[in-house]
C-alpha cells in the first residue's frame, strides 16, 4: 500500500526519469500568466521568481496547465488537540488558482458549493 506521504517523491522520480531533470523546475513561484498575442483567448506561457534563489523565469509554452489546487484552511478545522494538525486539507491550498484563472481571463462559477469531508474521530477525511 503506498501511503498519501509516499506519493510525491514516487512521482518526482518518474517525471525526472521520463523528462529530465533538467527540465523541471522546483520551488518557483508562478504570479503571472502570459497570454498568446495572437489568441486573445490562449495562454503562452507565465512569469515567476524563485523562493530560494534570486532568479526570475519567464516560461514560453504550446499549452498551460494550471493545476494549483483550490482553497483550504480559509476556516479553522473543528479537530482539536493533536488532531487538528490532521485535516486532510492540504495546507498549500491558497487560492491562488482563482487568481490565475481570472487573470488568464476564465470565467469563474460555481463558488457557491463548499467541500465538507468525512468526519470521523480526531480528525477528518475525504470520503470514499
Amino acid at each position: 500500500m503506498i501511503n498519501g506521504e509516499s506519493y510525491k517523491p514516487i512521482i518526482a522520480e518518474a517525471a525526472k526519469m521520463a523528462i529530465g531533470e533538467e527540465n523541471i523546475y522546483e520551488r518557483v513561484f508562478i504570479f503571472e500568466p502570459l497570454k498568446d498575442k495572437n489568441d486573445p483567448n490562449a495562454v503562452a506561457g507565465a512569469v515567476g521568481f524563485s523562493v530560494r534563489q534570486p532568479k526570475f523565469y519567464v516560461f514560453k509554452a504550446k499549452a498551460v496547465l494550471l493545476a494549483t489546487g483550490g482553497a483550504t484552511l480559509l476556516f479553522r478545522p473543528r479537530s482539536t488537540g493533536e488532531a487538528a494538525g490532521r485535516t486532510w486539507y492540504a495546507i498549500f491550498d491558497t487560492g491562488s488558482g482563482y487568481y490565475m484563472g481570472l487573470k488568464a481571463g476564465a470565467m469563474l462559477t460555481q463558488f457557491e458549493h463548499r467541500f465538507i469531508p468525512f468526519r470521523f474521530k480526531d480528525g477528518y477525511g475525504p470520503v470514499g
